[in-house]
């Protein structure tokens, strides 16, 4: 088997940036010469195994920085993009995708972020939606798309936040007992309501109010939320500053999302959360127990923890509506989320929403044959009297197929064989299985053929893509 080789420039640029070290420095401390390690950042050369090794043992590297990251997401991202029929050419193959993902991400990011704009302002004419009086608006990406792209690139895990939730949560004392103290040191009174708002906080009475509506572990993350506002104001404004969002409107968006961040890193702490879940071989009822936390808290947290140097398991995560849109998705696996159209209907979580309360497991392999193991559940809502609406919402938490040994849910299913694993895809748009019978749409990079005299599972055939 010929071993691959590794090509990582722009990855070892970032970690010698993180290390404020020069080049001459960098090279010396590894053992290289100037040349070679130019070489490496230019991809001219693949990564060698006495460097790998050597960043390991110089700088405490986690060496599996230099095959993740960015590279996976920006390639699927940009598969997507070109895949639109606006790029008349063929679509680029995946190695020329890599390629440019490794060597040349900024070029790739600005790529995305062009056709991202196109798109907008196509669909703004198309639907009337006042395009002509709002064009310096539709040459940018919503502030809410801008923000989930941020926590997207990187890879939901914001080590200083996490960091500083932790520390927070640190001693003998309950989180709640810690969190209303803090509220106490700062002359805050907490109370509750029936008010049908989740948390009110009047800086003027120095009053946080949160609703019994709420379950506890609701109350929990929005007193946690509110203490980091009121807490940790100069970090996430730090990391904001970094962010250089386009508008008020994201960098508001992203404050929250900062909040939340740093309420579920305090109910969950890092490395006593990561020992819980390797203990328990994953299983969410049970670390919701142990953590007084949500099922939805616990598999939004799995797929975060991806700290250097002490990374769990790595895992998508994604929760649907009922019409099937994505409003949460984070992938630390190879399986990356469709940016537009609907997810595929062959996923075991559009079930969930049939028989509510229970587990759904499937084994799934995607179009690049790769394989996986998906854990999906429906996660409703109640609204907390009769007339309240229900929020109905399904989640998927899933890893590659190698890892599957580490969950308890796959104890007794088949992995190995291969008849077992269903195929799914990630959007019709840029799926190209031919005989897909729930197939929407036909894939964009593909051209068909009609036959009047002939039907199959498709009023279409799908063709091969140009070379």
């Amino acid at each position: 088997m010929a071993i691959q080789k590794l090509y990582a420039g722009a990855k070892l640029r970032e970690i010698r940036t993180r290390l404020q070290l020069t080049q001459k420095e960098f090279a010396a401390r590894m053992g290289v010469s100037l040349p070679y390690l130019n070489q490496m950042e230019n991809n001219n050369r693949p990564v060698s195994t006495a460097v790998v090794l050597a960043l390991a043992r110089e700088f405490g590297t986690d060496v599996t920085e230099l095959s993740t990251g960015d590279s996976e997401r920006m390639v699927s991202d940009l598969r997507e993009a070109l895949a639109d029929p606006v790029f008349p050419t063929p679509t680029p193959s995946a190695a020329d995708l890599r390629l440019v993902a490794s060597n040349a991400p900024g070029v790739a990011r600005a790529l995305l972020a062009l056709h991202h704009a196109y798109r907008q302002t196509h669909e703004r004419l198309a639907s009337l939606d006042e395009a002509l009086g709002h064009e310096d608006r539709s040459l940018r990406a919503s502030p809410w798309e801008e923000v989930r792209d941020f926590f997207h690139y990187c890879d939901n895990y914001i080590d200083a936040v996490d960091h500083a939730a932790e520390n927070f949560a640190r001693g003998p004392e309950s989180i709640d007992a810690r969190a209303e103290k803090a509220l106490e040191r700062r002359g805050i009174n907490l109370q509750f309501s029936d008010d049908p708002l989740l948390r009110r906080y009047d800086p003027q009475r120095r009053t946080l109010t949160l609703s019994t509506k709420a379950s506890n572990s609701s109350r929990r993350f929005q007193l946690l939320h509110q203490l980091a506002l009121l807490t940790q104001n100069e970090l996430l404004d730090a990391t904001l500053d970094l962010a250089r969002f386009q508008s008020d409107e994201a960098r508001a968006i992203a404050k929250i999302g900062l909040a939340n961040y740093f309420a579920g890193a305090a109910m969950l702490p890092y490395r006593e959360f990561l020992a819980a879940a390797r203990e328990t071989r994953h299983d969410l009822e049970m670390l919701a127990d142990q953590f007084g936390a949500s099922i939805e808290q616990v598999a939004h947290r799995l797929s975060t923890l991806q700290r250097p140097g002490a990374k769990g398991v790595p895992f998508f995560f994604v929760r649907v509506d009922q019409a099937g849109t994505i409003t949460k998705r984070h992938s630390a696996t190879r399986l990356q989320f469709a940016r537009y159209g609907g997810s595929c209907p062959l996923w075991n979580v559009h079930q969930a929403f049939e028989v509510p309360g229970r587990f759904l497991r499937q084994l799934a392999e995607t179009p690049d044959g790769v394989r996986y193991f998906c854990l999906s559940r429906d996660v409703s809502k109640l609204g907390g009297s009769f007339r309240a609406p229900v929020r109905r919402y399904a989640i998927s938490l899933g890893c590659e197929i190698r890892h599957a040994g580490a969950l308890t849910y796959a104890d007794d299913m088949d992995l190995s064989n291969p008849q077992a694993f269903e195929p799914i895809g990630i959007s019709c748009r840029i799926c190209a299985r031919p005989n897909c019978h729930q197939r929407s749409v036909p894939p964009l990079e593909h051209s068909l053929t009609i036959d009047f005299d002939r039907r199959g599972i498709l009023p279409y055939r799908i063709d091969a893509p140009p070379q």
